[in-house]
């Protein structure tokens, strides 16, 4: 690889501000604001609006769409394909 192109990648602590989570990882990413954790160390630390902890999708709090109720709304304004 060429050298001085690529750049630093360290520890970065990572703080999901909808759950009150945070989680130590590696990443390219920087910030002026820092963090102490848990082994004493000070890391730059990232907002995040949602991650794995709050992501409904994750969660398992996702909502269900009406599918049904548009398929028949489609079908109803363009008529149903007959094959």
């Amino acid at each position: 690889m060429k050298k001085d192109i690529h750049p630093s990648y360290g520890p970065v602590v990572f703080r999901d501000r909808a759950a009150n989570h945070t989680f130590l990882t590696r990443s390219t990413m920087t910030s002026e604001k820092t963090i102490e954790w848990e082994d004493g160390n000070t890391y730059p630390v990232v907002d995040v609006e949602i991650s794995n902890v709050s992501h409904p999708f994750y969660t398992g709090t996702a909502r269900v769409l009406d599918t049904a109720g548009r398929v028949e709304k489609f079908e109803k304004r363009f008529g149903k394909k007959r094959g």
